[in-house]
């Protein structure tokens, strides 16, 4: 497994069955996953025994037709980088998984602010508590950078944001959680906006490659999961 993603046996199983239905769901016409036994076995409630098996699908469509002819995949952070490429994230190569990943979740973030109405604008910044004189989308998007770069509550905050809207507009559902009144308010504000965004990327990039359908929303989650653990861990 790549060491990248061997924190996926941690995690819960509600948020592998949204990676794994990703692969099923979107990968539909080259997926091989419904055809291994573990998933006949484990899908959909054991899937933390099928973790290789979703692990090794993942890095598959991540992965160039070159490659595979040689039975050979993309690492991790080889296909993170693809996709923060693909969705214009200013990055470095050199960073650790973790930290291109938190680019990858804020650039979907603030993108979305720039789609969000004056009301939405002001409700965001009231229910999110942000430290804003004046709330206009430049303040909002300063902020949200501030509150990552800070950690703790905040990252795993927009991680949350951001994935459960992805999964909304992918599969029709969001994330299984437990969350307050403020919070699913804040989540619905921006699940619009961050819909649409991820539309547009995907219309255009669709023909060349329909692979992205499956590892944007796959590095999405995955970066979401990895936030979250490191949370309850900490």
């Amino acid at each position: 497994m790549d060491k990248d993603l061997e924190f996926l046996t941690k995690c819960d199983n509600d948020d592998l069955k949204v990676l794994c239905d990703y692969l099923t769901e979107k990968g539909s016409l080259t997926e091989s996953l419904k055809n291994k036994d573990s998933y006949k076995k484990y899908y959909p409630n054991n899937l933390i025994a099928m973790v290789d098996d979703i692990e090794c699908e993942f890095r598959k469509f991540g992965s160039n037709t070159f490659s595979n002819l040689f039975g050979k995949t993309n690492s991790y952070k080889k296909i993170l980088c693809k996709v923060c490429d693909k969705m214009k994230v200013n990055y470095n190569e050199e960073q650790n998984v973790s930290f291109i990943e938190q680019n990858l979740l804020l650039k979907v973030l603030t993108d979305s602010v720039e789609k969000m109405s004056q009301e939405e604008i002001e409700n965001i910044v009231k229910d999110m508590h942000l430290n804003v004189n004046i709330p206009t989308k430049e303040a909002v998007v300063a902020a949200l950078q501030a509150g990552v770069k800070l950690g703790g509550f905040a990252v795993y905050q927009g991680a949350l944001i951001v994935a459960n809207a992805v999964a909304k507009i992918v599969l029709g559902k969001g994330l299984t959680f437990v969350a307050n009144q403020t919070l699913t308010k804040v989540i619905g504000a921006f699940a619009g906006p961050i819909g649409w965004g991820v539309t547009a990327v995907w219309t255009a990039i669709d023909i060349a490659g329909p692979a992205y359908r499956v590892i944007i929303p796959g590095c999405i989650q995955i970066a979401y999961m990895r936030t979250k653990l490191n949370s309850t861990l900490g």
